[in-house]
Order: C-alpha cells, then sequence, then structure tokens
C-alpha cells in the first residue's frame, strides 16, 4: 500500500506519523510519500519520520519529493494538508478582518474566505494531477476550510473525502470523563465543518443510550471551560456546540480579545521554528511534547480510520467525515458537502440517518451553506463582485459597509494568489 501526503513538511506531519506507526496493523503501509515544495522543511521532517518509524518498528519506506506527480504515482490514497501562502497569509487573514470589526480566523468569516479562495484552485490542480498519475487513489482532505474544498473536489469529480479533528477531539474527551474506551462513545455529529453541534453522545454503539444529559449534568462546567462559553449556554441548549461556535455565539467578545493579542498565526510560527529546530535533531525519534501546543490533537488516529475503511476493512465502519449531503439535511441541497456521522468503506462515505436539526441550528447551517455556494463560486470563477456577494451572505459580516471594506483588504492581501486580481 502506497500513501502520499502532499503538504508533507508540515510541522503537522509527525503527529500523522506517529498515528501510521502505532497503528500500522489498522493500515498496513508499504510505502509513504511526503510530498512539498520547501525542500529545507522537508528534509528535517522526513528524518523525523523516519526515525520514528525505526523506533516503532515499522517496515514501511518514507522518502521525500519536491515532485508532486512523483510522488502520487501509483498511491492508494492522498492526504492534502496544505496551506497556500503559510503562516504569513494566515496571520494576515486573522488582522485584517478585525479592522472593520469583524472576527479574524482563518477558517470562518472574512480570513476564512480568503484561505478558500487561495486554496481551492491550487486543490483542484493537485486532485486533477493525482486522477491522471493514480485513477483510482482516494483524496482525503485536511486542508482548510474542508467543507468548501472538499465540495469543490467532489464536484469536478475527484474520489475525496473531508476529514476534521473536531469530532474526535470531543469523542476523546467525552470518553475520558465517562471513563470509558473511545471506541464506546459514538456522537450524534450534526452540521458543516467548524459549525457542528453533538445533538448526542452515545455509549456502544450510535443506537446506545445517550449519556449527553449525564456529562452536562456532571461535567458541563469542564466542557464549557473547553469551548470558552458559559455553562449556561450549554445547559440552556442541552448540546455540545464545536468551539467555533463561540465566533458566532460570541462574537464581539471574540473581537475585543483577538485585538489585545498577537495572532495565533504569530505564535505558530514562532512554535513551528522551535518545532523545526528539534526536528534537526538526529537522537529525536519520537513526536516532541511541543506538538501538543500545535493543534491538531487526535488528526493521525482520524486519518488512519479513514484511510483503512476507504482501502479496506480495518477501520471503523462509522466515522465523522465531511461528504455529499444527499437528503441527510432536507432543508439544504444534495450536493452541499455537512460534517456528520457516515458509514465509510471502499465505495466511499455514506451519511447516517441524523435527528430532525432545531431551528435555531437549522437556520445558521443554511445561512452558512449559502455563503460557502458563493464562496465556491467565488474561487472558482473569480471577481470582486463574487468575492462581495459570499462575504455579505457570511453571518459573521452582513452587513454592507463592513463587505465593502473586507473586499477591498481580502483582494488587496491575496493579490498574488488570485489570478484574477
Amino acid at each position: 500500500m502506497k500513501l502520499a501526503v502532499v503538504g508533507g513538511g508540515s510541522t503537522y506531519t509527525p503527529e500523522l506519523i506517529d498515528g501510521f506507526a502505532r497503528l500500522r496493523d489498522t493500515l498496513p503501509i508499504d510505502e509513504l510519500v511526503l510530498v512539498d515544495p520547501a525542500a529545507d522543511r522537508l528534509g528535517l521532517v522526513g528524518g523525523l519520520a523516519r526515525r520514528i518509524f525505526a523506533r516503532q518498528g515499522h517496515p514501511g519506506r518514507i522518502t521525500t519529493t519536491s515532485d508532486l506527480d512523483a510522488g502520487v504515482a501509483d498511491a492508494d490514497a492522498v492526504l492534502l494538508q496544505l496551506r497556500v501562502g503559510g503562516q504569513a497569509a494566515r496571520d494576515r487573514d486573522e488582522t485584517w478582518p478585525l479592522e472593520c470589526g469583524c472576527v479574524g480566523q482563518e477558517t470562518t468569516g472574512a480570513g476564512g474566505l480568503a484561505k478558500a479562495l487561495r486554496t481551492v484552485p491550487v486543490v483542484l490542480d493537485i486532485a486533477e494531477r493525482v486522477r491522471r498519475a493514480s485513477p483510482d487513489a482516494w483524496i482525503i482532505d485536511f486542508t482548510n476550510p474542508v467543507g468548501i474544498v472538499t465540495r469543490a473536489l467532489l464536484q469536478a469529480g475527484h474520489r475525496a473525502v473531508g476529514l476534521c479533528n473536531v469530532a474526535i477531539g470531543l469523542q476523546r474527551k467525552f470518553a475520558k470523563l465517562l471513563e470509558v474506551a473511545p471506541a464506546d462513545v459514538h456522537l450524534n455529529h450534526v452540521g458543516l465543518n467548524h459549525l457542528s453541534w453533538e445533538l448526542g453522545v452515545r455509549l456502544g454503539g450510535p443506537d446506545g443510550e445517550d449519556v449527553l444529559p449525564k456529562l452536562l449534568a456532571e461535567h458541563g462546567g469542564a466542557i464549557a471551560d473547553d469551548l470558552r462559553l458559559p455553562r449556561a449556554v450549554l445547559d440552556r441548549l442541552g448540546v455540545v456546540p464545536s468551539y467555533y461556535l463561540r465566533y458566532f455565539y460570541a462574537h464581539d467578545e471574540v473581537v475585543r480579545e483577538l485585538g489585545t493579542k498577537p495572532s495565533r498565526a504569530a505564535e505558530v510560527a514562532k512554535m513551528e521554528a522551535e518545532l523545526l529546530s528539534l526536528y534537526g535533531d538526529p537522537a529525536l525519534d519520537e513526536k516532541p511534547a511541543l506538538l501538543a501546543r500545535r493543534g491538531g490533537a487526535f488528526y493521525s488516529e482520524a486519518a488512519v480510520d479513514l484511510a483503512a475503511s476507504l482501502l479496506g476493512d480495518g477501520g471503523s465502519p462509522v466515522q465523522v467525515v465531511n461528504t455529499y449531503n444527499n437528503g441527510t439535511l432536507p432543508f439544504l441541497a444534495d450536493d452541499a458537502v455537512i460534517e456528520v456521522q457516515a458509514r465509510v468503506d471502499r465505495t466511499g462515505a455514506t451519511p447516517m440517518a441524523v435527528p430532525e436539526l432545531d431551528p435555531l441550528y437549522a437556520g445558521l447551517v443554511a445561512n452558512v451553506t449559502a455563503y460557502e455556494d458563493l464562496a465556491l463560486e467565488a474561487a472558482l470563477r473569480g471577481g470582486r463582485d463574487r468575492v462581495f456577494k459570499a462575504l455579505l451572505a457570511h453571518p459573521l459580516v452582513g452587513q454592507f459597509e463592513y463587505a465593502e471594506g473586507l473586499t477591498d483588504r481580502l483582494i488587496a492581501h491575496n493579490r498574488e494568489h488570485l489570478a484574477w486580481a
């Protein structure tokens, strides 16, 4: 089995490598290719990746290359984890929206749109080259904004599934609180990527006992603290929102906070420099503790599980993924991309039935889906008017004056990445 990781020079990659090494019985890899144009980073990450495999006795071969076509040739699956423009572009995404009084964040709002505009054309080019080199390969997208990128891939006819670590992170957290094995915890996870709610937490299987009320009664304070939301919000809603919902439920508070401290991108850039220095130590043969602060917790386990299910029989039959709606949420078009539990096998991901979504959540999902429609149109076709309409449609913008100012700033800060600009 051959897997390729596009964006393999990312500081995330050792987390992925560690999962491949630990879970080799679930996903037996013969060859793993790390693909990245940044040769210096790729050399450091690739060296550590080989040492991790060696330490854990993994027999697979790890190679590195900056040649995308060679790297993905004959691959069974290709994982996408790229960041067009690097942390510098992310830093801009997180700062210029604040000038208009809007949240600056890399996956939602105006910053998320900027990332989508930069990313979608690049990902589609990569996917076309994967299709030519390995027409039967599955593409697993971890590149944000995952919902929009996955929809672009599916609409272009690619064999693709989107992946996020929010659900698996909550699963692990709930399992620890309940003192059970993670595999025993099944989430009624419903919504879009980075806009989701846990409507139920079931033990033993998708149809098991719902222990969400118990979780909220006994551990609501700890869960609320992790989400940085008041405990009263969880008690009144009776569900657990994704931590990204704080950008919607406490928008003005978040904007004030973001204006008083360095961007997350600046923090991550500093962290990445430290990590790359550690990766260069020939004695290091495990992922360093600092990597846990980088983000992406449990990404490796989710990726292994998904790849194993798509390529064979080793993964979990039910996983939370991003895929076509196909009637799951009846108020959305079939080709909207949603994030829910799905049955995953060699044929792909099939969403499972979900509880009826309360209008409180359905309305926001419908609104953000409409924005994603417009965002994808802007990413595919370009043009200032399309950017403006996408921003005006986003509930974190939604005002004519804000949308005008943000459109000008987005184009000015991303001109080098926008062919039409």
